[in-house]
């Protein structure tokens, strides 16, 4: 591999996104097209949960690992945004009000009793990516986020229009993730564009991103597995209630 330029870093990284990124999963072209049962919608959500409860765990890693003064003064900003500055703020509280009028138990949920056992494997592999692999490798993971905002409007749209258990306040976390997200991935981007300047370097960059979209993938593959086709709910895991309820 030969050096790439910072633009042409970009569009490699870009790439990654629109071919692994896990917007084209089964089973969201399920969850955002009206196909999903709520029980699978409960599920997701409630699987899911435990992603969102280990983004500010994986961040703090990256921090204190971090020293460069000015990475740590932005990135603490992905504190706040998931952990609030009190409780009932921040983007956990908010998917917590999503799990919530889900009718799901708050304290089932937050315990992460019903997660599937893919789902935990998956995000802590990811929690020990960013804290065991070099900076730029666990900058570059996080930009996923590169790709969200079209995900989210798509998500917004499509389960508002297909649910009637679902409200615009149920969704309040994905109203205001957006901006989050484009500000932080415009940091990481230009990050990874300046430092990653070797072909090793370069390639690790890559090889980040494809690990986080595998990552976001086989949650998917592990929700798809156990509560579509086959069906295979692992002992413990959570099992829906009525599972054909729309």
């Amino acid at each position: 591999m030969s050096t790439l330029s910072p633009d042409q870093l970009e569009a490699r990284l870009r790439e990654i996104g629109a071919t692994r990124y896990h917007r084209q999963h089964p089973f969201h072209k399920m969850l955002h097209g009206g196909e999903c049962t709520k029980g699978q919608v409960q599920a997701w959500a409630l699987n899911r949960y435990y992603y969102q409860a280990m983004i500010p765990v994986k961040d703090a890693s990256l921090i204190a690992r971090c020293s460069d003064s000015d990475v740590r003064r932005e990135w603490r900003s992905r504190l706040v945004d998931h952990d609030g500055e009190k409780k009932s703020e921040g983007g956990i509280a908010r998917w917590l009000k999503l799990t919530d009028g889900l009718q799901l138990n708050r304290d089932y949920v937050a315990s992460y009793r019903g997660l599937l056992p893919s789902t935990r494997f998956a995000v802590d592999a990811y929690v020990n990516f960013v804290r065991d692999r070099t900076l730029l490798e666990a900058i570059a993971s996080s930009l996923t986020e590169l790709f969200s905002p079209q995900i989210i409007s798509e998500r917004i749209e499509g389960m508002l229009k297909h649910y009637d258990f679902v409200t615009a306040e149920t969704l309040a976390y994905f109203s205001q993730r957006p901006p989050q997200a484009e500000r932080d991935s415009r940091f990481a981007l230009d990050y990874v564009k300046t430092r990653a300047v070797t072909p090793e370097a370069q390639q690790g960059v890559l090889l980040a991103l494809q690990f986080k979209c595998d990552v976001l993938w086989a949650m998917l593959d592990a929700l798809y597995h156990a509560y579509v086709i086959p069906g295979h709910i692992p002992p413990g895991a959570f099992a829906p209630e009525e599972k054909d309820q729309r």
